[in-house]
C-alpha cells in the first residue's frame, strides 16, 4: 500500500512540474505563395522544396515543432521532384500537410520562436522581401535573441529588413545568397530581367558583405555571422538548420 501511495506521489510531482514548465520554443519556416512572375510565359516563381523540405526534416527529427507562414496564409506550391530526404519527410513527418496550412501573419506570435527560416525558390522575392508583417515577425524574433537562416534565394527575403535601431538587419553582416552572374547567365528569370531586384546587389546595397561561389569554397559551406546562418548552395540547406539548432543551443 506504501509503494502505491508513493507511486502515486510521484506520478503527481512529474505531473507538477510538466505543468510549470515553460513550453519549447518552436521555428518558423517563411514560404511564398507565388505561383509564376506574373509574366506572359509565367516563369515559375514557386518554393524550391529542396531547400524548404530537407530543413524540416532536420527542425523536426531534434525534437522541433515547426510552424510555415505565408503572406496570404493556405497553401503554398513547390518547385523540384520528392526526391531523397524531400520524399521521407512528405510521406513520414506530415510536411506537405503542414505547409499548406501555412498561418497568416496575423497568426503569428514571434515570442513562440527560437528561429526563423526562409528557403529559396524566387517567390519570396516577389511577396515576402517587402512584406511588413513579415518583416516585423523576423525583426521581433531576431532582436529578442533568435536565429535566421536561409538558403539560395532565401537571403533576399530579409535583405530589406530594417531594425529598431533604424539600420539594415544584414548590414556588416555576411550573408550567403544567390550571385548576379549566375542570375544574369540564366533564362530562368530571363537573365534576372523579371525579377523586382537581385539577391547579392541588394545585399550588398544595404550594407552586408555578400558571400558567393566567388567567395566560398564548396556546396558544403555555411556562413554564420551575429546569429544569422545563410547558404547559396541548394545541397546545403539542411546544414544550416542544423547550424541554427547548434547556435540555439549555445
Amino acid at each position: 500500500m506504501k509503494s502505491l501511495i508513493s507511486i502515486f506521489f510521484i506520478a503527481v510531482l512529474f505531473c507538477s512540474n510538466n505543468l510549470n514548465a515553460e513550453p519549447i520554443k518552436k521555428v518558423l519556416i517563411i514560404v511564398s505563395n507565388m505561383i509564376d512572375m506574373g509574366d506572359p510565359e509565367k516563369h515559375d516563381a514557386r518554393n524550391n522544396l529542396w531547400e524548404v523540405a530537407p530543413p524540416y526534416h532536420i527542425f523536426v527529427s531534434h525534437g522541433f515543432d515547426v510552424d510555415f507562414v505565408s503572406p496570404n496564409g493556405g497553401e503554398v506550391k513547390f518547385m523540384m521532384d520528392p526526391i531523397g530526404i524531400s520524399s521521407y519527410t512528405i510521406k513520414y513527418e506530415a510536411f506537405m500537410d503542414k505547409a499548406n496550412k501555412s498561418l497568416t501573419p496575423t497568426q503569428i506570435e514571434p515570442s513562440n520562436y527560437w528561429g526563423v527560416y526562409i528557403g529559396g525558390g524566387y517567390g519570396p522575392l516577389f511577396d515576402v522581401a517587402n512584406n511588413k508583417d513579415l518583416h516585423s515577425i523576423i525583426t521581433k524574433i531576431y532582436e529578442a535573441g533568435g536565429i535566421v537562416g536561409s538558403s539560395g534565394h532565401g537571403a533576399g527575403a530579409f535583405a530589406n529588413i530594417v531594425l529598431s535601431t533604424g539600420e539594415f538587419l544584414v548590414k556588416g553582416r555576411k550573408i550567403a545568397g544567390f550571385p548576379n552572374s549566375t542570375e544574369e547567365s540564366k533564362s530562368w528569370a530571363k537573365q534576372g530581367s523579371l525579377l523586382p531586384f537581385l539577391v547579392e546587389s541588394r545585399l550588398n546595397k544595404n550594407g552586408a558583405f555578400a558571400q558567393n561561389k566567388q567567395t566560398l569554397n564548396n556546396k558544403h559551406e555555411v556562413v554564420i555571422d551575429k546569429r544569422i546562418v545563410s547558404t547559396m548552395f541548394l545541397p546545403s540547406s539542411a546544414l544550416v538548420a542544423k547550424e541554427m539548432i547548434i547556435l540555439n543551443n549555445q
